[in-house]
């Protein structure tokens, strides 16, 4: 008997584990195209310390993360989730509650007859069809999703800080630059005012010259407003109040070595978007299991011992031990279609979940694709701006002696000077742009988790 009831719970499922679906594909997530040399484990295996190396930087986060109060909240509800396990393990076992009662009765106000009861009653529910076993293992697997949720709060701090902080240091970087054209063409105004005064230019350079040298003052300004601003909204971040921050130059960023993706099941393992997607399908597994087994009949056992004077028809004194036992079986018959019509939402939503789950790995393979991609492209670009400045910085020093000499006019100085200026500036965009498609990587396969 024993072994038939083992045999078809084991058939119906109801005792079974979750296991991935066979049909949910986590290969071929990555191009060829876009892997990156490095190990199997990659950028994935990387704590964010060891991706974010600067100190300042390292501060910053250290800060975030223990003053955001998204991320407290993300730690309570884990210890929400606990609390539901505990209370689904205890439901295996017996209640006891201890109910006394007592009566004082009489006739026509003689003398009061005192009965009492001083019971410990007992009620266990035996878990015969899984539906406690199916409770808690979805309670477990809430645990699960809890900390990926907590583990994507994270991640996202301390993605955002980094941001932050390397926005700030592309418009600091930017700002020190300008500033510093500022000084060069503030020399050339002079320069331009001497040579026409010398009969060698005339006022027409003069006053291009001078245009030129305000559209770079007011540059400088939109800049510091522009540092202004994020530094507030940086601030807000941090949940602290605005204030200015010590921030460090872009030339100290190094890009970490190991950036494959490696392999797709592996690198995708510590991404909280996919642990969460994965979790609510167990957890609508083990809900459909639930329903399932609302199917089959429920066996109780109750039982009451204690101390009692009122045995039926006759009052005892002093009292007597009274004991009592009980076993229920309830099958259901007949709801009005609400259990079967329970399971069919349950398994509607069970199929729900695992598209989404589906849909999630696929999207994590496009972002970890772009990223790489990205990464790609800003270093190849790096290389050709270096020479491109290299060879606007020569150009503007070669006009510059050549207008002395009368060989050029002004014009073709302003135009190297001013190519010279917007190469600096889309380099420092592309090697933020670099920056940001790391940080875009790192949170891609999960960066940022500590248990």
């Amino acid at each position: 008997m024993t072994m038939t009831a083992a045999a078809l719970l084991s058939s119906c499922g109801l005792y079974r584990s979750y296991e991935r679906p066979a049909d949910i594909q986590t290969d071929d997530l990555y191009s060829n195209a876009s892997t990156v040399s490095g190990d199997s484990l990659g950028l994935a295996a990387l704590d964010w310390q060891e991706v974010f190396t600067d100190p300042k930087l390292q501060s910053l986060i250290e800060r975030g993360l223990a003053q955001n109060t998204d991320l407290r909240s993300a730690q309570l509800q884990i210890e929400q989730s606990e609390a539901s396990l505990k209370a689904a393990k205890w439901a295996y076992v017996p209640s006891l509650v201890f109910a006394p009662q007592g009566s004082l009765a009489g006739v026509d106000w003689g003398k009061a007859t005192q009965t009492y009861t001083i019971p410990v009653t007992a009620s266990w529910q035996i878990d015969i069809f899984g539906s406690l076993h199916n409770a808690k293992k979805r309670s477990q697997v809430q645990i699960e999703n809890s900390k990926a949720y907590k583990q994507a709060v994270q991640s996202q701090l301390i993605a955002a800080i980094a941001n932050y902080y390397y926005s700030l240091a592309m418009l600091n970087d930017q700002l020190r630059i300008s500033m510093e054209t500022e000084k060069s063409w503030k020399a050339n105004v002079e320069t331009t005012r001497a040579l026409m005064e010398a009969g060698q230019s005339n006022m027409a350079a003069v006053s291009q010259t001078e245009a030129n040298y305000y559209s770079i003052c007011t540059q400088i300004t939109d800049l510091k407003q522009q540092i202004s601003d994020l530094e507030d909204e940086f601030s807000a971040l941090l949940g602290e109040a605005p204030q200015k921050y010590d921030i460090g130059t872009m030339d100290s960023w190094q890009v970490p070595g190991r950036l494959s993706a490696g392999i797709p099941a592996v690198a995708l393992c510590n991404r909280p978007d996919v642990k969460q997607a994965e979790t609510q399908l167990a957890m609508a597994y083990y809900a459909t299991n639930e329903s399932r087994a609302a199917f089959y009949p429920g066996l109780n056992l109750s039982g009451t011992i204690g101390w009692s004077n009122d045995l039926g028809a006759a009052i005892v004194n002093p009292g007597k031990w009274i004991w009592n036992a009980m076993a229920s079986l309830t099958q259901p018959i007949l709801q009005n279609g609400k259990l079967r019509a329970q399971y069919k939402i349950s398994k509607a939503q069970q199929e729900q979940a695992k598209l989404s789950f589906q849909q999630t790995l696929l999207n994590a393979g496009t972002e970890v694709n772009a990223a790489l991609t990205k990464i790609q492209a800003t270093g190849e670009k790096k290389d050709l701006y270096d020479k491109q400045i290299n060879s606007l910085e020569t150009a503007v020093r070669s006009t510059q002696a050549l207008m002395m000499n009368s060989s050029t006019n002004y014009l073709q100085v302003l135009t190297a000077q001013q190519t010279l200026l917007s190469a600096q500036m889309s380099e420092l965009s592309n090697r933020f742009s670099q920056i940001q498609a790391v940080i875009e990587l790192y949170q891609a396969l999960g960066g940022g988790y500590t248990d």
